[in-house]
């Protein structure tokens, strides 16, 4: 039995009290189920942008989507998570990445590491959380219990392993980072390549006393009549990709509405994805998607 869908928005750019208040408002008028907020510099800081954002709405959960472990001393992540779950009512997700923007380590002034030192240090991360949060003489104390649910967004073998052990979202981008990019370029994996990723992942979650529930960031979102119209300017980014190619991209949802409800209901059942998350941009062009699927 699939699980019902739930729906979240990446809210990116930084706004004064009074804009971001009203932005984070809107998200819940429309019906999104949770609200995120990235981290990467340039973008608003995390844990206040979501205390804000719960103090702003009654119904959405608030989440990180994803946190840079290479950012963050586990202990002190800790206190942050703790205390944001518990400022926000228990309405915290926590979601977790090892980072892959080279250019804002060396902002920061923060080694960046290999990507098996990246994946070491998350995992590293995220066992310390689990044993730090889950102790009882931890302060302060994160109002969820047994915990604040875990995120992990991962794509590689190692990754995959990790998500599956401790993760109870396991969140797929449905792209890479482009080799040699500083910046933090990504470059769209094939549908046939999620697809190896998500078999592989569920073969090493076959264990688990519960399944995750998985996760999956759309791209783009285009409500129109026109599809190829539609997906013509992304083009020029993926020039070795045809638009019929671009519109078979799982992270991309273009045509009808009628169209990209049953693309995201197909999805469903051939990956497992029922919780989708979309970029600010398409925050308004998803709503009529979401009501509609919920409807039917």
């Amino acid at each position: 039995m699939s699980r019902p869908f739930r729906f979240g928005v990446n809210l990116m750019a930084a706004a004064p009290a009074e804009e971001w208040s009203a932005k984070c408002r809107r998200a819940e008028e429309l019906g999104y189920d949770v609200i995120l907020v990235p981290d990467h510099l340039g973008m608003p800081a995390p844990f206040p942008a979501l205390v804000a954002a719960a103090r702003a709405t009654e119904r959405p959960r608030v989440g990180t989507f994803v946190l840079n472990a290479g950012f963050w001393n586990p202990a002190l992540l800790a206190r942050e998570v703790a205390t944001t779950d518990a400022l926000t009512g228990g309405r915290l997700e926590l979601g977790l990445g090892t980072g892959y923007v080279r250019a804002e380590h060396d902002t920061a002034g923060l080694p960046f590491g290999s990507p098996r030192e990246r994946v070491d240090h998350l995992r590293h991360t995220v066992e310390e959380l689990d044993r730090l949060l889950g102790a009882e003489d931890h302060q302060p104390r994160p109002v969820q219990r047994p915990g604040v649910p875990l995120l992990i967004g991962a794509g590689g073998d190692r990754m995959l392993e990790l998500t599956a052990r401790h993760a109870d979202i396991a969140a797929f981008t449905g792209a890479r980072s482009v080799p040699g990019s500083t910046t933090g370029e990504l470059t769209p994996v094939t549908a046939e390549e999620l697809d190896e990723r998500v078999a592989h992942y569920q073969r090493l979650a076959r264990d688990r006393k519960e399944p995750a529930e998985l996760n999956l960031l759309i791209q783009m979102v285009f409500v129109t009549d026109d599809r190829e119209a539609a997906v013509r300017p992304f083009l020029e980014r993926v020039p070795q990709l045809s638009s019929e190619q671009v519109l078979e991209l799982p992270i991309v949802l273009a045509g009808t509405l009628e169209q990209i409800t049953a693309q995201v209901r197909a999805q469903r059942e051939w990956y497992g994805f029922t919780y989708l998350t979309v970029l600010e941009p398409y925050m308004e062009a998803f709503a009529p998607v979401m009501r509609a699927l919920r409807e039917a």
